[in-house]
């Protein structure tokens, strides 16, 4: 099937299921029809991506779009330039459907956005599809676009993924170049890829990636099995209250390591205090966005009463209880970095629980086991577990040392693959 007449009918899929969805805020049809095109008239490949389908979160910025970040008062910018990883995907020869709906602001972990409407999980009627990336996880789950790019600050590449029963990766901090990103928390946002087969993540990255760090990336990377290779297991999961099939999920990932080589052990987090460090990284978060959004909070209606009291609590806490937040995820930082002189990875769940539906209370402890691997800096990938006798899926998450990107992928995908063998 050409590009062209395979990007048609994914159009014709988005246009029959998104208005129940809601993945997209905005689908741009002419120019991915374009792009198709193109892609069928190249003689040679531009990349190991050239002609797959790409959704991209709304708050990067793609040349003469509107620009939201999932904000009302956003709505009317157009951006004069691609954001620098929409650059890279259009020269790895990709085909940008459109705009992922997200979060307002990319603060907040369910998609039930008040401007662009409330994003539902194609798993299950009426679920969420977790945040901030929601949209972009939704669209890869019904089967609209092979890859995704989502943000994340706390887990919201990861937190979706794992809702969706997808793949996805916040890579190192710093790989990939955040020009055209709608900030939210400078120190902590992240760009990171999507996709429903994990094998697409490591090509993902390599072309999203900064020139040098795609030019070092290991041709010897690639492996079937974990030999060799430990694997940490926090204590600290037992502060964390888990759903029984999350938890079920971690066992079947713990025994598909052992039966492809690989050690499994106990790991104390010293100074890692899940909860608590989530509760500093989002007085972080909103110390900071209200800083990218003073002009937003100070405008009448540009963004709604919830993301406003948010904000302006971070705009209103003390220089010294945000600095002691800081330090908090500072120590958390530290207890990470430190394990992998003892361990290659790290192994946890990656959300508590799995999709839940809108409307229910949102549980506090969503991105306790996902915030870590933004404050440390170090990639972190999540992939799904398919869980027996259970309609949705759990999700796991790797966790490497900071540019070990490509091994931690390498991994991951031996790991799906034992998996969808059990």
């Amino acid at each position: 099937m050409s590009v062209l007449t395979r990007t048609q009918t994914h159009l014709n899929l988005i246009a029959a299921q998104d208005p129940d969805i809601r993945s997209f805020i905005r689908v741009d049809g002419d120019d991915a029809l374009a792009a198709a095109n193109a892609a069928d008239t190249r003689d040679v490949a531009l990349s190991p991506l050239d002609g797959l389908l790409v959704a991209v979160k709304d708050n990067l910025a793609v040349t003469d779009k509107a620009w939201t970040a999932g904000i009302y008062g956003r709505r009317n910018l157009i951006a004069d330039g691609d954001a620098a990883a929409i650059t890279r995907l259009r020269a790895a020869g990709t085909v940008i459907v459109g705009g992922a709906n997200m979060e307002e602001a990319a603060l907040g972990a369910v998609t039930d956005n008040p401007t662009f409407g409330r994003c539902i999980n194609p798993l299950g009627k009426g679920l969420t599809a977790g945040g901030s990336s929601g949209g972009s996880a939704a669209a890869l789950a019904a089967g609209f676009v092979d890859l995704a790019l989502g943000t994340d600050t706390m887990g919201s590449v990861r937190v979706p993924a794992a809702y969706c029963g997808v793949a996805g990766i916040k890579p190192t901090f710093g790989v990939i170049d955040r020009a055209g990103l709608a900030m939210l928390s400078p120190s902590l946002d992240t760009i990171g890829p999507m996709a429903r087969d994990i094998q697409l993540l490591s090509p993902a990255l390599r072309a999203l990636s900064n020139p040098d760090f795609a030019a070092s990336w290991p041709e010897s990377a690639e492996r079937s099995d974990l030999s060799g290779l430990t694997f940490g297991t926090p204590v600290q999961i037992r502060e964390v209250e888990c759903e029984a099939a999350v938890l079920r999920g971690l066992q079947k990932a713990t025994e598909a390591i052992q039966r492809l080589g690989g050690d499994v052990i106990e790991i104390d987090l010293n100074g890692w205090r899940p909860g608590k460090s989530r509760r500093a990284g989002l007085l972080v978060t909103e110390a900071e966005g209200a800083v990218e959004l003073t002009d937003l909070i100070n405008e009448p209606g540009a963004i709604s009463d919830q993301l406003r009291a948010m904000l302006n609590y971070g705009r209103n806490a003390s220089a010294e209880k945000v600095a002691a937040a800081r330090e908090e995820i500072v120590v958390a930082a530290q207890s990470v970095e430190s394990a992998f002189a003892k361990v290659d990875a790290i192994l946890m769940p990656t959300t508590p629980q799995r999709a839940f539906p809108h409307g229910d209370p949102i549980p506090a402890n969503q991105a306790d086991l996902t915030a870590s691997a933004n404050f440390s800096g170090c990639p972190a990938v999540a992939l799904p577990v398919a869980i027996q006798g259970e309609t949705l899926p759990a999700s796991v998450q790797l966790l490497a040392a900071r540019h070990a990107d490509p091994h931690l992928l390498a991994w991951a995908e031996a790991l799906t693959a034992e998996l969808n063998q059990t």
